[in-house]
């Protein structure tokens, strides 16, 4: 997908959100990160991440409970795979003689990393160490986010030798209605959307034939609109007023939440057209990302 964005675009940078490392052989991983870099112009940040969902990672042999522990060697690796050649490693799922990933990354000495974290305090690390970091709040309370923000700044201020380019991305459910009815019927819609995510993210599991089954959930539909981001373009120009004042870099926006192809183009097309240009400098100032 990333290169077939690189192939539509000419500027913006193309950020992926987000490749699993513990499901992929990083010998093999690492070849193809790079010949994307290269066919994107350089222009590719790779946005990686432990895994989340626990269906998906024990039906590929990654238990949740391992998935840490892999995450880590695997980032290990690959990082030394993209940025040096000649690389041998001696690790508890990694044993390899030297080799080299051809061809070489375009973007030297290898393209921007993005790590997915949800704690705070994880958040605080991967920006200490010197990542960018995407994160979202989930369903939970706008204290939470502002912890989850603050948590980013006291990393990248940590930083050595220095953090200041690095981004904070924030990923939300969002939707722009075009009316206060159609808020509502949207607010119902991601609801049930959140019976299914919650299925799979943390929960049973039950998936048949592709299909993920709805599961009751305690939260109501009141309590969720509160924490995501459906209104109409007046609205959503005032809630996201807040993050970017706290200093969230760039917004990850999922409008897939079950409306038709045409009510989510339409949706796409009011928050393009009455919602980005009142972040017009923001933009401006970052060149934007995809």
């Amino acid at each position: 997908m990333a290169v077939k964005v690189g192939a539509e675009t000419q500027c913006v940078r193309i950020m992926t959100s987000v490749a699993v490392l513990p499901l992929h052989d990083m010998r093999i991983f690492a070849g193809e990160v790079a010949q994307a870099d290269i066919l994107c112009d350089g222009r590719l940040i790779l946005g990686v991440g432990r895994g989340a969902f626990a269906y998906e990672m024990s039906r590929l042999g990654v238990p949740l409970e391992v998935s840490r522990e892999r995450f880590d060697e695997s980032l290990e690796v690959l990082r030394l795979l993209l940025g040096e050649e000649e690389v041998s490693f001696n690790g508890k799922y990694y044993r390899f003689e030297p080799l080299t990933t051809m061809p070489r990354p375009l973007s030297q000495p290898m393209p921007q990393m993005m790590i997915a974290a949800l704690r705070p305090e994880a958040i605080y690390h991967c920006a200490k160490r010197g990542y960018h970091v995407q994160t979202t709040p989930l369903q939970s309370s706008r204290e939470h986010m502002l912890e989850q923000v603050t948590a980013f700044h006291r990393g990248r201020a940590e930083c050595r030798p220095g953090g200041k380019h690095l981004r904070l991305s924030l990923s939300r459910v969002l939707f722009a209605a075009k009316d206060a009815a159609d808020v509502r019927a949207k607010e119902k819609l991601a609801h049930e959307y959140y019976k299914r995510f919650d299925n799979v993210f943390g929960g049973a599991g039950k998936v048949s034939h592709g299909a993920i089954e709805p599961l009751p959930r305690k939260q109501t539909i009141a309590e969720l609109a509160q924490n995501i981001l459906i209104g109409t373009a007046a609205q959503l120009r005032h809630r996201l007023n807040v993050y970017a004042e706290v200093g969230v870099d760039e917004l990850i926006v999922n409008m897939n939440i079950g409306a038709s192809q045409a009510e989510t183009l339409a949706s796409m097309r009011r928050f393009g057209e009455e919602v980005m240009p009142h972040f017009a400098g923001s933009v401006q100032q970052t060149a934007g990302a995809v």
